[in-house]
């Protein structure tokens, strides 16, 4: 009997799932989206019950049911979802608080500053790998018992969401070692064993999941899950990863030199190393292929800023969409083409909800610096996206310029590649060929990929690689990357000068 293998990814703002068949190739794919709940300034949730796990049983319902495939031919389900999140549950997985999501929400700001006060820059670096920032977990669980005391006391387990996923579907409370890095120092990096020592001061160790390999298969689905999900009970799940792992496995980054832009809600970077980089500013660690290393970073706004360009300025285009004119994106890439790049010297810094690396800044703020009466929202449009590339160029610089690590090549990934404009935008600012994935439906079909291999599909990663494919190549215009290299002079500038000044309006938290 044929088997399939589904894979489902929790995003942002929106859910993917697809099936693929034994020679990975894609069978059916669905897309769900969802709100990100805002209800502070600097605070972003998600409900854990609706919108993680109501999008798990959605997709794997909607995928069975188009595809006519009988839910006994699946032969493993393989999870991600959005990562650095905090979610505190019971011991039966029911979450007893809206989840924290990543570095968008800085609320634990003043955790961070308890932190650095309590065993400064240098202590607090050795304890969690680098510069503290908004993703760290350690002080996203401190802001729970700070503020809701006996919700964290009552917590059996403090899980990110494809740990939560896992446990939904097996009842296993799990954690792939990716992962575990973000929760730095409740776990000892060298024995993946939960450290006692390091607990204190955040949490029980009993609090915390166990450590696995995000490949290893993490229990079956169970009766109730399966009433939930309509998979069989008895099927293998994965114990998942994060989106953006995934996503670089879809892309068929796997060997050091190879390195994922994932443009989605924001921005994330992966880069294969084979060694150990040691960056205060990044997120170097293990990855989910053995004996690779991640040097991971990530901007806080892409996708939303794009989205944020498009609510604002192109209503007129929103409201001819929804009368079924052309889609709003769509007119605003195409205003946005139609101005030369550099925007006839209109720069935008898209730090509009604090910024992760480098800057490791929640206090940072958008600006669109160098208005004229002569600009119009195609210039806002064409800034944004700019503005966006150059925080991928600034990452490629610390790679390759302070490293000396060399850059093979860069595979885009995610909903920015929809876009033209920002994808030879990537290409300009970086002065490099970027290129996309023969399948661009992303993390779900890296999961897919994991859980294929974890049966046998495939024999090892090299063939899962060959499998994937590429897609298209865009070529960086020399001319257009010579602009840009002064262009970002000002770019850079512009942050640096004005850090003062944004600080002094305060961090939007009260």
């Amino acid at each position: 009997m044929m088997k399939y293998y589904l894979g489902i990814d929790i995003g942002t703002g929106e859910s993917k799932g697809v099936l693929i068949d034994s020679g990975c190739r894609v069978v059916c794919s669905a897309t769900c989206s969802h709100e990100t709940d805002n209800p502070r300034p600097g605070w972003f949730e998600h409900d854990a019950e609706r919108v993680w796990w109501g999008d798990f049983c959605k997709l794997s319902r909607e995928l069975l049911a188009r595809s006519g495939i009988e839910s006994t031919s699946i032969g493993c389900v393989g999870l991600s979802a959005l990562g650095c999140d905090c979610l505190p549950v019971d011991d039966e997985c029911r979450a007893l608080a809206p989840a924290i999501l990543y570095g968008i929400d800085a609320r634990s700001q003043p955790q961070i500053d308890i932190l650095l006060s309590t065993y400064g820059e240098a202590g607090v670096r050795q304890m969690i790998g680098h510069d503290p920032c908004s993703s760290d977990i350690a002080p996203k669980v401190m802001w729970f018992y700070d503020n809701m005391p006996e919700v964290a006391s009552k917590a059996a387990k403090f899980l990110t969401a494809s740990s939560y996923l896992c446990a939904k579907l097996t009842g296993r409370f799990c954690i792939d070692r990716y992962l575990a890095e973000d929760f730095l120092p409740m776990y000892n990096r060298d024995t993946w064993e939960v450290d006692k020592e390091g607990c204190k001061g955040f949490c029980r160790p009993d609090q915390m999941a166990e450590v696995m390999s995000a490949t290893d298969i993490a229990g079956a689905v169970t009766m109730r899950a399966a009433e939930e999900t309509g998979l069989a009970p008895g099927t293998p799940v994965l114990v998942g990863t994060g989106d953006s792992g995934a996503e670089a496995i879809s892309t068929g980054v796997a060997v050091p030199g190879d390195m994922m832009v994932q443009m989605g809600s924001s921005c994330y970077f992966i880069y294969l190393s084979d060694r150990m980089v040691e960056d205060a500013r990044l997120w170097p660690g293990t990855f989910i292929i053995p004996g690779t290393y991640g040097i991971c970073a990530g901007t806080n706004t892409a996708g939303t800023l794009t989205k944020w360009v498009r609510d604002q300025f192109y209503r007129d285009a929103l409201l001819d969409e929804r009368a079924g004119g052309p889609n709003a994106f769509e007119v605003m890439a195409r205003e946005a083409a139609d101005v030369s790049p550099g925007a006839d010297g209109l720069v935008c810094l898209p730090y509009f909800a604090g910024e992760r690396t480098p800057l490791n800044d929640p206090a940072a703020r958008g600006v669109l610096f160098g208005l004229t009466v002569g600009h119009t929202r195609g210039h806002v449009a064409r800034a944004t996206i700019e503005g966006i590339a150059f925080t991928v160029a600034a990452h490629v610089d610390i790679l390759e310029r302070e490293h000396g690590l060399v850059i093979n090549r860069l595979m885009a990934v995610g909903g920015g590649t929809k876009n033209p404009v920002w994808l030879q935008a990537v290409a300009d600012a970086c002065g490099k060929q970027v290129r996309t994935a023969r399948v661009t439906i992303g993390a779900c079909f890296g999961d897919a990929l994991m859980a294929a291999l974890a049966c046998g599909e495939c024999t090892s990663w090299d063939e899962l690689v060959q499998r994937v494919g590429e897609g298209g190549v865009i070529e960086p215009d020399p001319v257009v990357h010579k602009l840009y290299q002064t262009r970002r002079s000002v770019f850079d500038e512009l942050y640096q000068r004005n850090r003062d000044l944004m600080h002094a309006l305060g961090n939007g938290l009260g």
